[in-house]
């Protein structure tokens, strides 16, 4: 058997699909792993390059397997679908993942650590219930519409929402009222509920050298200086300025046809 030297792991809920080459592009094995069997496989093999594309799991399987030895790589998924040579399945995916890791200027996630993606939580709950906030909002405005109260857009006018759902005197019926009350009394716990976590996130801004330093850019504030601490690669991640602004998404997409 050829040595292995680039391992293409597929990740799944349940079954696991794993393809192996050697540093020709060679293929030494195509296997289906159970996921209680994954990381007693990659015990039993040679340290070497173990692909993954970067998606849900790929941090935590990462970590798992980079302590046995093996050198991780995170590809985004994007960057893999251009290897994928036939009608796509998961050992066509792990095929391609192997390949894409093999090519010398092919672009990489980093690992992420358990306290980075602890950290990252509080920003990814927070913007579930601010679009949960903005679906609750929307909802009222409908209904109060119908009753001929109209309020404009906007989270800041969520308390003119309230008032007039709690004003006995309105035009309301009782029966829409009662259903009604239901939205405003979610409106209102989401709203401490935001005021929680933006508390939380202003407390690790003031205790984070790095947001502290990035605080002192006009127009950052808590929430984006932490997001960029917490979140951001490694700066020698980036070769220029110019790439972690297209890290950002503030370069333009290209649209020209070739």
């Amino acid at each position: 058997m050829s040595e292995i030297t680039t391992v293409g792991l597929d990740l799944a809920k349940n079954v696991f699909q794993v393809h192996g080459a050697d540093a020709r592009g060679g293929v030494v094995f195509r296997k289906k792993l159970r996921r209680s069997a994954v990381l007693e496989f990659f015990s039993k093999l040679p340290p070497c390059l173990v692909a993954m594309e970067a998606c849900g799991g790929a941090h935590f399987w990462g970590r798992e397997l980079a302590r046995l030895g093996h050198d991780i790589r995170l590809i985004p998924p994007a960057y893999v679908k251009p290897f994928v040579k036939r009608q796509k399945n998961d050992a066509a995916d792990a095929e391609a993942i192997c390949e894409a890791a093999q090519r010398p200027n092919m672009r990489f996630v980093p690992v992420k650590s358990e306290e980075t993606q602890g950290a990252a939580s509080v920003f990814r709950v927070r913007e579930l219930l601010i679009r949960q906030r903005t679906q609750a909002i929307n909802a009222l405005r409908g209904h109060l519409t119908e009753y001929g109260q109209v309020v404009p857009q906007g989270a800041t006018n969520a308390r003119r929402l309230i008032a007039l759902v709690a004003d006995d005197e309105s035009d309301l019926p009782a029966t829409a009222r009662a259903s009604l009350q239901v939205l405003t009394a979610t409106l209102a716990q989401l709203d401490d509920q935001i005021a929680i976590l933006d508390a939380e996130i202003t407390r690790r801004a003031k205790e984070n050298e790095v947001a502290r330093r990035l605080m002192t850019i006009p127009g950052v504030g808590p929430l984006i200086a932490t997001a960029i601490a917490t979140l951001a690669p490694p700066p020698e991640t980036f070769r220029k300025a110019r790439d972690f602004a297209a890290w950002l998404g503030l370069t333009p997409r290209q649209h020209s046809t070739g």
